[in-house]
């Protein structure tokens, strides 16, 4: 059984490493707005530690806006290619936009996060729920039969109060701000994110 990256795990991804599998994910993106085909990545010719089995988001921003995000909470796939194929799907398949154009790629900034495993939270209550947050850290998962959403960690930037970032969050699994149940669930992870403004050269 394949084993989600962790924590411990990123701290192993080398710069140029990082620098790969963003220039992996920007060539996924041309190649569909070229030929609209999903990304071939030969991941045998990538270093270790961009072959192990990991868990993704790719996020596209189009001048400072959302454009785009997808990925999994469950990891599958190697990271190359969970990256390749989120970034495609970013771009191509994400409902909530129309596809990326041509005149949009060279303006488009790619992010890509590195999930640890998630764990289970042990709460009873909403105010339970509060105290366990850690703000700026944590990315949090709801489950509830029917339902199911998560926020990035870096969606603490957008929403730092915590009762906010749970409206928040209840909202996009399509239940009300105030709804609470026995079944819900909470999870946590951890992200290692960058974009592509860690590699930009210096103006």
């Amino acid at each position: 059984m394949n084993t989600p990256v962790n924590i411990e795990a990123l701290e192993h991804l080398s710069l140029e490493e990082r620098a790969m599998l963003l220039r992996v994910a920007r060539a996924a993106i041309d190649r569909g707005l070229a030929s609209r085909q999903p990304p071939e990545v030969e991941v045998a010719a990538f270093p270790p530690a961009l072959r192990e089995v990991a868990a993704t988001f790719v996020t596209l921003k189009l001048d400072g806006e959302l454009r785009g995000c997808i990925g999994t909470l469950e990891a599958r796939d190697p990271l190359i290619l969970d990256v390749a194929l989120h970034a495609y799907a970013a771009a191509f398949d994400d409902p909530r936009f129309l596809p990326v154009r041509r005149d949009e790629f060279e303006r488009l900034d790619i992010s890509v996060s590195v999930l640890t495993r998630p764990e289970p939270l042990k709460v009873s209550n909403q105010a339970e729920l509060l105290e366990q947050l850690r703000p700026g850290r944590d990315g949090l998962i709801l489950d509830y039969p029917g339902h199911r959403a998560t926020f990035l960690p870096a969606v603490w930037k957008d929403l730092p109060d915590p009762l906010r970032f749970v409206r928040n969050l209840k909202r996009k699994a399509g239940l009300t701000e105030s709804f609470w149940s026995p079944q819900l669930r909470f999870l946590r992870y951890g992200s290692e994110s960058f974009d592509e403004h860690d590699f930009a050269p210096a103006a």
